[in-house]
């Protein structure tokens, strides 16, 4: 795929939309984010909007720095261990709203916490410092669906709900960020995502919970029971393909099949496997076919976060 420049003058046009209150899709290393100014409850609402996604469902807030980001929560020893070990990157952070909080109260759902990232995406950084706003920046994408690794992606999700798209092609982590809860007791984890749950505790020195959370109340991003879906079934743990479905297959060792198929990883590595991920379910899905056959995929590592994801794609859609 062809590199990608975004000029100055695209960050500069970008920064102006977020203060007009409208929306901006823009590059992390994550996935493609739908970026609003965070302490406009008009423009966070209008995100909700674009994106059908249910107003009990929190965003995650993203800023230049730890500063920053202290200014809009309450940071306790591990939530300083962490943001100090893992910002700029694909770390999520849910810590109490501080006193002085100017994010609207809907990034938190009617929550008195709030979600905090440093994203370190030249372009994300590029865009925050322009605009001088926190920003409130979820998937960029219909709630729900597969999540947007490619500025085509937002586009044919999103199309003109977007002011403006800055294409900085393809993601690198390709997954979206772990959310961990730093709230006054232990540590837990809402969502396995581009940090490694492994990398995490060695820095707390000890295990971290992962508590279920309730899909009908989320204390974070990407608890939803059905999320990150194609339109085609999903069928997990797959060993055989059945005439017609489509293989996501992992590893060298394919199954024979006689539809399309992408394979994650042909050597068997996690990380080119969650990179892919979205992108082949994209791709998979322009198939039309009823079915997505996904052959078995470890849960170590970044594996934790990429069956967590299919798992997801999986469950059976709301009505």
């Amino acid at each position: 795929m062809r590199p990608v420049t975004v000029t100055e003058e695209d960050i500069d046009r970008a920064a102006a939309a977020l203060k007009r209150g409208e929306l901006v899709a823009f590059p992390t290393e994550t996935v493609y984010g739908l970026g609003a100014d965070a302490t406009s409850d008009t423009a966070v609402a209008a995100i909700f909007a674009a994106k059908k996604r249910p107003r009990f469902n929190p965003l995650i807030v993203h800023v230049a720095s730890l500063e920053a980001a202290m200014a809009l929560g309450r940071f306790d020893a591990d939530a300083l261990a962490l943001a100090r070990a893992f910002w700029p990157g694909p770390l999520s952070l849910v810590v109490p709203r501080s006193a002085g909080c100017a994010a609207s109260l809907l990034v938190s759902a009617g929550l008195d916490t709030i979600a905090l990232r440093v994203p370190a995406h030249p372009v994300a950084q590029a865009l925050i410092a322009a605009s001088g706003l926190p920003i409130a920046a979820p998937s960029a994408n219909v709630s729900g669906r597969i999540s947007p690794t490619t500025a085509a992606h937002v586009r044919e999700s999103l199309g003109d709900a977007v002011a403006v798209i800055l294409d900085g092609g393809p993601t690198s982590v390709g997954l979206e960020s772990t959310v961990v809860a730093c709230l006054g007791g232990p540590a837990r984890l809402l969502r396995p995502g581009g940090a490694e749950r492994a990398h995490i505790e060695a820095v707390l020195d000890r295990q971290i919970e992962s508590p279920g959370g309730d899909p009908e109340r989320p204390a974070s991003p990407g608890q939803m029971e059905s999320h990150y879906a194609p339109a085609a079934g999903v069928r997990l743990e797959a060993r055989t393909v059945a005439p017609g479905e489509a293989l996501l297959a992992f590893g060298p060792k394919v199954p024979p099949h006689d539809g399309p198929m992408r394979n994650l990883s042909p050597s068997g590595d996690l990380n080119e496997a969650a990179a892919n991920l979205f992108r082949f379910l994209h791709e998979l899905d322009t198939e039309r076919v009823g079915t997505i056959a996904v052959m078995p995929i470890p849960r170590d590592g970044l594996g934790e976060a990429i069956n967590d994801r299919l798992r997801r794609a999986a469950a059976p859609r709301p009505e």
